[in-house]
């Protein structure tokens, strides 16, 4: 007489370690590009740590040198200290800006994308793992990773920002739209958003280099989208200033002109020196400049208002990718 074999409970079983294994399935798949982000990830965090310690020490020194020097036409301070702070800033916040468009090129093109051209999904469907559950296995721990990988870089670019602000002439100014993006938690949106661009674009096109390219195309969109759509994110306040004065005010600006007894209107100098025309001014009845804008304190408000769309966007693509699969495999539940 044979003992009979205990084995678990069909589909219910296999769904409930079904995670597990697609995660393990995955980490295998991937393994070439989970090392090569995670290498690209380690390296630009160290060089943001170089940029807000060693390189802003130096070229915080240089600079103190500089403006002790006065208009001496002699000056000796350490100019490639600098630069060279200059550059590795640039190529640092471009690399911190990069990588939603990277996370949405491997969603598209190999996470989502590859399997579904290759047939490898379907084959998976018929090994006791259900679509939903395929799905939601690719993308709830590649979304853990973009928001630790994402928020670090954010964050640490933004502590390398800050330690210089105060000591380096040329630190960018908080509203510069590049370093506005990078130091804040719009990144970590807009690299959600790519993965759920590229989750749906895998599922729509079933063409690997089609999905990359729709869900690249797809967060550039959404990017040019928050920049034109920032400063009316969050309302702004005015600064009125004299006509002797000139505009005074500086932040993010929304918009700018004088007052006149009629209202507002568009001022001819407001970017220019205010001798050539002050008879237009006087023309025009102008009593005052105004601009209206966002201070330093409505950083914050705008960033999180901006993350927060594009969450919304990210979780309505995520809707879509589920109910596109649903209909593509017939299945009615995960």
């Amino acid at each position: 007489m044979t003992a009979a074999l205990t084995t678990p409970a069909g589909p219910t079983a296999a769904r409930t370690a079904g995670a597990p294994r697609q995660w393990r399935w995955l980490a295998r798949l991937h393994r070439p590009a989970l090392i090569g982000g995670g290498a690209l990830v380690l390296l630009t965090a160290a060089v943001l740590v170089w940029l807000g310690g060693p390189l802003t020490d130096a070229s915080a020194a240089a600079w103190k040198v500089y403006n002790a020097c006065g208009f001496t036409p002699r000056c000796s301070y350490d100019q490639s200290a600098i630069l060279l702070y200059k550059d590795v800033y640039n190529y640092a916040t471009f690399a911190v800006l990069t990588v939603p468009f990277l996370v949405a090129a491997w969603a598209g093109g190999a996470l989502v994308g590859r399997e579904t051209e290759s047939g490898t999904a379907r084959l998976a469907w018929t090994q006791g793992v259900s679509p939903a559950h395929w799905l939601a296995s690719r993308l709830v721990l590649p979304a853990v990773l973009t928001v630790a990988a994402t928020g670090l870089l954010a964050a640490l670019h933004h502590w390398a920002w800050a330690t210089g602000r105060d000591h380096i002439d040329t630190t960018k100014f908080w509203y510069d739209m590049a370093t506005f993006t990078a130091n804040g938690t719009v990144p970590v949106g807009l690299a959600l958003a790519g993965l759920a661009a590229g989750a749906l674009a895998g599922l729509v096109l079933r063409r690997a280099l089609a999905a990359m390219a729709a869900a690249t195309v797809t967060v550039g969109v959404l990017w040019a989208a928050v920049h034109a759509a920032m400063p009316y994110l969050w309302p702004s306040v005015t600064r009125v200033s004299g006509l002797q004065e000139g505009p005074l005010g500086r932040g993010l600006l929304v918009g700018e002109g004088v007052l006149t007894p009629e209202g507002r209107a568009e001022a001819p100098c407001v970017n220019g020196g205010l001798g050539g025309c002050r008879g237009s001014l006087a023309d025009m009845g102008a009593t005052a400049f105004y601009r209206d804008l966002h201070p330093v304190s409505h950083y914050w408000p705008l960033q999180l208002v901006a993350t927060g769309i594009l969450l919304t966007v990210a979780g309505l693509m995520t809707y879509a990718a589920f109910r596109v699969l649903r209909r593509t495999t017939g299945t009615a539940h995960g």
